[in-house]
């Protein structure tokens, strides 16, 4: 017999917080709404934010981000890299426990081994899996002789050739830790029955209605003062999925924060300018931070095939001019409330070390410019020159309407058609869309991540634009073996200044992380790629 919601909610909620939603004097345990849902608990799957999140309290990393997304120690304290960078050896912490689960003799957690580190890895790349991150190894290790335990305590990580973002790629979350047992007992079920090492343990999943995480006991990490993490005793995931919904639980106190702002209340909260209207300073905390992700406007520039060689695209004073064409600052303050930078750099975003405009000069707004090269690639006022359709979905529709209205000011005609963001992943993935809308979320914190959606040989995903360039090509395969920080960035930003040159992407703006805080959390830091980071938060009384 199914339990009623309601009593579900208030009875498991009981045992952290009031069905209120209200905090206590004494509640420390952190409310948030994730409208979209949680699909899985499953790290294997964690390829976007809604599920990312709730991995992240649940399961370890060998190695992990910090706030500045430097590659900071996690399960793993420290490591060695052989000579020739094909070789990493990481040395385990000894502390570490699975959380409590049936699986275990006596349901005790037991501790965690390199063991485990192996077999979460061949996880992975098993195609019985059909792991979303399956990708992050391809290509770079033997299938068959990468994962080695050299004993308890140390993992052994071989690659065919140097990559030097591989440390990168290891902090994502599809290499969290699981133990076997749990995964063998609960098959595809273990999306519901998480197992990890984590800050949090899963109580219990109601789906649509809540998700409860409670504080690990027996978490191996501490502060700077030597006491035990996290500080919160729990965590209350809420369903909701109207954001007005959201927002008027935000605004009564029942929820901790809202990240990002919905275009339906930003006028509400946010001044043109960015920032909290008056009625709302001192009662809410405004936070932001720059956030690896870029957002463009994409362009098929392959022009072996046929429906490029019918279009305009083709030409690169075209795609040229159409980057000079409107005014990313008007578009960011009007549509946008100031919310991100406008991209006048390159694709690589702010908040990378490698980030220099002054190095990459991008594109501002210049309808002189545009004009002429309009007319340079035969198309004066833009005589001539057929309609172009820009694919976009609902949410940036606003934003298509407004380039094309200043880009039909040239002559260049713009047909903005909104479509479903399946479809749209359908024909982008399937090279069949010739203008569209795209964003780029780092997967790991490194620059190469953003100049892969231009190698050659990469297929799409990720190279949707189908961009071939010989000289960009070379830099990047050398720029994966280059061990030196600043000699490696300086090539990340010489193919920065090709893709520029060439316009395959008309980059749109670098995104910024938006928090709406109640003033009572504390120590709740955003970071660039708006990880969830609650282990050192806790809730003022």
């Amino acid at each position: 017999m199914r339990i009623p919601v309601f009593f579900f909610s208030c009875s498991i909620v009981l045992l952290l917080s009031s069905c209120s939603g209200k905090h206590s004097s004494d509640d420390q345990v952190f409310h948030y709404n994730e409208a979209t849902g949680i699909a899985t608990l499953d790290p294997a799957f964690a390829k976007n934010q809604s599920v990312i999140w709730p991995i992240h309290q649940l399961y370890n990393t060998l190695v992990e981000t910090d706030d500045a997304l430097r590659i900071v120690p996690s399960l793993a304290y420290r490591w060695d890299v052989s000579e020739d960078r094909k070789q990493y050896i990481f040395h385990l912490r000894q502390d570490v426990f699975f959380h409590d689960n049936e699986v275990f003799p006596g349901g005790k957690g037991r501790k965690m081994t390199a063991h485990d580190v192996v077999y979460s890895f061949h996880r992975i790349i098993d195609p019985a899996t059909a792991s979303s991150g399956a990708w992050i190894f391809n290509d770079r290790i033997d299938p068959n002789n990468s994962f080695k335990a050299l004993d308890d305590s140390t993992f052994q990580l071989t690659l065919i050739r140097p990559f030097t973002p591989v440390l990168g790629l290891l902090s994502m979350k599809y290499c969290s830790v699981v133990p076997r047992e749990a995964v063998e007992k609960y098959g595809q079920d273990f999306r519901n029955h998480p197992c990890g090492t984590g800050p949090f343990v899963f109580k219990a999943w109601e789906e649509g209605q809540a998700l409860i995480l409670r504080r690990n006991t027996r978490y191996f990490e501490k502060d700077s003062a030597g006491k035990p993490l996290p500080r919160l005793d729990g965590i209350k995931i809420s369903f909701y999925d109207s954001r007005a919904t959201e927002f008027l639980l935000f605004r009564q106190g029942k929820l901790d924060f809202i990240n990002d702002i919905d275009p339906s209340f930003k006028d509400e909260v946010l001044t043109k300018k960015g920032i909290l209207r008056k009625d709302w300073e001192g009662k809410i905390r405004l936070s932001k931070h720059p956030y690896l992700n870029t957002e463009y406007l994409g362009i098929l520039v392959d022009s072996s095939k046929a429906i490029v060689k019918q279009s305009p695209l083709r030409f690169k004073a075209i795609r040229q001019a159409i980057n000079y064409g409107f005014d990313r600052r008007k578009m960011m303050m009007y549509l946008r409330n100031s919310i991100g930078t406008p991209a006048e750099s390159g694709f690589i975003p702010a908040g990378f070390p490698s980030f220099d405009p002054n190095i990459v000069k991008g594109y501002s707004y210049d309808p002189v410019k545009a004009r002429k090269l309009l007319s340079d690639a035969g198309f004066p006022d833009g005589r001539g020159l057929p309609v172009i359709k820009l694919l976009t979905v609902p949410i940036y529709a606003d934003l298509g309407s407004f380039i094309a209205r200043q880009l039909e000011e040239l002559g260049i005609k713009i047909q903005v058609e909104v479509v479903q963001k399946a479809l749209l992943l359908e024909q982008t993935a399937k090279s069949e869309a010739l203008f569209f809308r795209g964003s780029w979320i780092a997967d790991y914190p490194e620059a190469e991540n953003y100049l892969s959606v231009f190698y050659g040989k990469n297929p799409a995903p990720p190279n949707y634009t189908q961009y071939k360039n010989p000289a960009f090509d070379r830099l990047y395969e050398k720029a994966l073996i280059t061990e030196n920080d600043s000699i490696r960035y300086g090539l990340y930003q010489q193919m920065d200044r090709l893709i520029v040159e060439d316009a395959p992407v008309v980059p749109l703006w670098y995104d910024e992380v938006i928090h709406l805080e109640q003033l009572h959390v504390k120590d709740f830091i955003a970071n660039g790629l708006n990880l969830l980071e609650l282990r050192r938060t806790y809730i003022q009384q």
